[in-house]
């Protein structure tokens, strides 16, 4: 391509081993300092700084100081959307890492994918409100938007539509979930839901990592709101 965006430098950026790893750790949402990510990616802390300085200049990366340390976050949400539906595509392909352990399940069935919901359960509630006509195709390019019975919906379970639609961020985004190998939701109603869900104890995040814990009355909460089939 000799016009328009440069996708070379972006998927320089992604493909390096240690990067990826400082991108992953960063899909929780959380901010984490340099010392952190060098551990997460395995590397020493002067190997870390030269990864996140490249990831800072281009545009994957922020960061704030604090103290005696800066801490550091994906640039946007935009960023974790396309780390998932990278990750979704090596899956796909067979690029598969060897590591797995007792979390690999969890992860599977419900974690962080930035600031909304990902894994099982967030294929299912995609999938419940595609089955319900919640969800509307909202423009030529495939854009998803809430239907007006999806809009009652959302007013119902406590969300606040009004301020939502009225923030700058999209309301309804698809993320190609990487486990699953299919579609969650993101965007702000994305975020809105996963933190209406913790808010009244239906699930709870892990302090460390990505996974979300269901507790038993959010499994029959969420059950009855979202059914498939």
């Amino acid at each position: 391509m000799k016009e328009g965006p440069d996708i070379a430098r972006i998927g320089a950026l992604l493909g390096d081993p240690a990067r990826a790893n400082i991108l992953g750790a960063l899909l929780s949402g959380k901010a984490l300092t340099a010392t952190e990510l060098a551990a997460e990616a395995g590397i020493t802390g002067q190997t870390a700084s030269s990864h996140l300085k490249k990831l800072t200049e281009g545009g994957l990366l922020r960061h704030a100081k604090q103290g005696r340390h800066r801490y550091f976050t994906l640039a946007g949400p935009e960023v974790g959307a396309v780390l998932e539906a990278v990750m979704g595509l090596a899956a796909d392909r067979g690029h598969l890492r060897t590591r797995t352990g007792p979390r690999d399940p969890a992860m599977r069935a419900a974690r962080v994918c930035y600031d909304h919901l990902a894994g099982d359960l967030a294929v299912r509630i995609f999938d419940s409100l595609q089955a319900r006509e919640f969800l509307e195709i909202s423009n030529a390019r495939g854009g998803f938007g809430l239907t007006p019975a999806g809009s009652d919906f959302v007013r119902e379970i406590g969300i606040d539509l009004d301020s939502l639609t009225a923030g700058r961020r999209p309301l309804c985004r698809i993320c190609l979930d990487w486990s699953e190998r299919r579609n969650h939701l993101a965007g702000s109603l994305g975020a809105a839901l996963l933190t209406r869900f913790i808010d009244r104890g239906w699930l709870r995040r892990e302090k460390t990592g990505r996974v979300v814990h269901i507790s038993p009355k959010g499994q029959a909460e969420l059950k009855a709101l979202f059914p498939v089939g």
